[in-house]
């Protein structure tokens, strides 16, 4: 049988924020923005060419929720996102003011950077060698 995860769940305080982030300086694809309800929405957005993992944007809905806003994964790199373009993408984010919080530096599995989405959420840019 084959599987694969099909969205992530990202807890945000604002969609439009969010998309504005991913969608507007990151460029990934809105790949489905339906209203459930007048404050609910389903919200799934993709790097470019991506074909299976998605990220569910999940506005908080109580307090607990909203106190995990950003610390999702306890303060430890919460997503990773490969790239064929390090360093297009990392000048981009760079002039967008995105919040680099470790240089881009060499590892044994390729040339990355630490970056926070504007919710503190940290995430790995990574190019393989």
């Amino acid at each position: 049988m084959t599987q694969f995860i099909s969205a992530i769940s990202l807890i945000v305080p604002d969609y439009d924020q969010a998309i504005a982030f991913y969608v507007g300086l990151l460029g990934f694809e809105l790949v489905e923005d339906i209203e459930l309800s007048d404050d609910k929405r389903r919200v799934l957005v993709a790097p470019q060419g991506s074909t299976e993992t998605r990220i569910l944007l999940t506005l908080a809905e109580n307090e607990a929720q909203e106190e995990v806003i950003g610390e999702q994964a306890g303060n430890g790199v919460f997503l990773f996102l490969e790239t064929y373009d390090f360093d297009g993408d990392i000048a981009l984010m760079e002039r967008a003011g995105v919040d680099i919080v470790e240089e881009p530096r060499f590892e044994d599995h390729g040339k990355l950077a630490i970056f926070r989405d504007p919710f503190g959420n940290k995430w790995e840019l990574l190019e393989r060698h």
